[in-house]
């Protein structure tokens, strides 16, 4: 059977990575969001300038449109890319404290503070700045449409936190969670009505509150 070969997902000369005179380059992004189980994660990598080309070339695109067996492929290539490669989290029992926004950019921030050897610019997807950086970074709203770093951190981030999920499912076996990811599916919602939340459902989100 012959293999698909992705087409390029960006173009060289309009990528933001190269825009500038940034030798080493981090790309982080988040995933797990809109879950209602598991923490939301984050992963961080920093690859050489000369790198983005071979991501570009890889055919590296946002991880919402890959199969699960690509995400897979892609990530273990970007683990050979890249000079880095960072995961970091924020728990449900911390989403639940000081919202997901917040646990969101706590996430990233603690990936990109545990790269090594530390980039010079960071490229973050979304709207907000990562607190008490230390190194220049540049927001951009959908950014894994745009940066071959954000995207194979979004890569990255989205194959460790379904393994992550799965691992958990049989502790969990009431809420189809190896089948859903943590997300509201009918069968998921279903089940919190019948069962309640466990320990790691994110108890300030709606679905998951106790019925009146």
């Amino acid at each position: 059977m012959t293999r698909r070969v992705l087409p390029p997902a960006f173009d060289c000369a309009c990528v933001p990575e190269l825009q500038g005179d940034a030798q080493y380059i981090a790309g982080v992004d988040e995933v797990g969001r809109g879950a209602l189980f598991g923490p939301v994660v984050a992963a961080a990598i920093v690859v050489p300038r000369e790198a983005i080309a071979r991501l570009v070339q890889l055919g590296i695109r946002d991880s919402k449109q890959l199969s699960p067996a690509r995400r897979v492929e892609f990530a273990q290539q970007i683990q050979v890319i890249a000079l880095a490669v960072r995961i970091g989290y924020a728990t449900a029992k911390e989403i639940d404290a000081i919202n997901i926004l917040q646990a969101s950019l706590l996430a990233m921030q603690r990936a990109v503070k545990k790269l090594n050897p530390p980039p010079d610019r960071c490229f973050v997807d979304g709207r907000f700045a990562l607190p008490s950086l230390t190194v220049p970074q540049e927001n951009l709203v959908k950014g894994d449409r745009q940066s071959p770093a954000i995207a194979a951190a979004s890569i990255v981030a989205k194959v460790w936190r379904d393994d992550l999920v799965v691992r958990w499912a049989p502790k969990f076996p009431d809420y189809d969670l190896a089948a859903n990811k943590g997300y509201g599916t009918a069968r998921h919602r279903l089940a919190l009505q019948h069962y309640g939340p466990s320990r790691q459902h994110r108890h300030s989100f709606r679905p998951c509150r106790p019925q009146k």
